[in-house]
C-alpha cells in the first residue's frame, strides 16, 4: 500500500493548526489507497498548539532548534511516506485539495510537484508588499537557477521520499531560504520537476515571516547558491 506524510512546522499556531490537520481529508486518501501520516514539528510553542494537533489525530515532534527549514528538515527525516507533503499550520494553502494533487503527480509521473499560490490566491491573503517580494524572488531563482517554477518561495510542495533522501545534504538553509532551496536542489539533481496552482487562503493567526529580513536572506541565499555552488 502506498503512504504519503503530511509534515506541518509549527510554534503557537492554536488559531489553525486545529482546522488545517482536521481540513486534511484522510478518508478519501485511504480509499485512494494511501496510508496517511501527519506530522506537526513543534518548535516550542507556549500556547495549545500541540495540545490541538493531537487532538487532531497528528504525531508530534518537538524541535526546539529555531529555522523554519530545520523544522521541516527534522520532520522529512522522520517521514515514512512514499510521498512527502509539507504545509504551513496557518490554513493559508488549501490541504482539502491533497488528493487531487498527488493524483495530478501521479498522472505525469512526477518526482517533485511545486504548488503556485498566485493562480488562485484569495485577494486577501497577502500583503502587496510581501507578494511583490514573492515575484522578484521568484524571477530571480528561474534567472539564476533556470527554475521551472512560478512560485519559488511557496511552502507547499510533494516529493518522494527518495528524492528527499538524494537531496538533504545538499540543502544548507535551515531558514526561510529552505524552501527555496529545495526546489532547486531537486531540479539541478535532474528529477522530473512540475507546479499546479492552487488555492491560497488569509492565514489564521499572528505572521511570523518578517518581510525585509526574510525576503533579504533568501536573495542573499539564491547569491551565495550561484555564486559559490553551495
Amino acid at each position: 500500500m502506498k503512504s504519503v506524510s503530511i509534515i506541518i512546522p509549527a510554534i503557537n499556531e492554536e488559531e489553525g493548526i486545529e482546522k488545517t490537520i482536521s481540513a486534511i481529508p484522510r478518508q478519501k486518501l485511504k480509499e485512494m489507497g494511501y496510508n496517511v501520516e501527519i506530522i506537526v514539528v513543534d518548535g516550542g510553542s507556549k500556547d495549545r498548539t500541540t495540545e490541538l494537533a493531537t487532538r487532531a489525530g497528528a504525531k508530534i515532534i518537538v524541535e526546539l532548534r529555531k529555522g523554519y527549514g530545520l523544522a521541516l528538515k527534522t520532520g522529512f527525516n522522520a517521514a515514512v511516506g512514499d510521498i512527502i507533503v509539507s504545509a504551513d499550520a496557518d490554513h493559508t494553502y488549501h490541504v482539502e485539495d491533497i488528493p487531487e494533487l498527488l493524483a495530478f503527480m501521479e498522472k505525469n509521473k512526477l518526482e517533485f510537484l511545486n504548488t503556485d499560490r498566485f493562480k488562485m490566491m484569495d485577494e486577501d491573503a497577502m500583503k502587496p508588499r510581501n507578494k511583490i517580494g514573492n515575484i522578484v524572488l521568484s524571477l530571480a531563482a528561474r534567472i539564476l537557477f533556470g527554475l521551472p517554477f512560478n512560485d519559488s518561495q511557496s511552502g507547499m510542495w510533494f516529493m518522494r521520499k527518495y528524492v528527499w533522501d538524494a537531496i538533504r545534504e545538499r540543502t544548507k538553509s535551515d531558514g526561510m531560504a529552505f524552501s527555496e532551496e529545495i526546489k532547486i536542489e531537486a531540479f539541478r539533481a535532474g528529477f522530473k520537476c512540475g507546479e499546479i496552482g492552487i488555492k491560497y487562503h488569509k492565514r489564521k493567526g499572528k505572521a511570523k515571516l518578517n518581510a525585509w529580513r526574510d525576503g533579504l536572506g533568501n536573495m542573499l541565499h539564491l547569491l551565495k547558491k550561484r555564486l559559490w555552488f553551495l
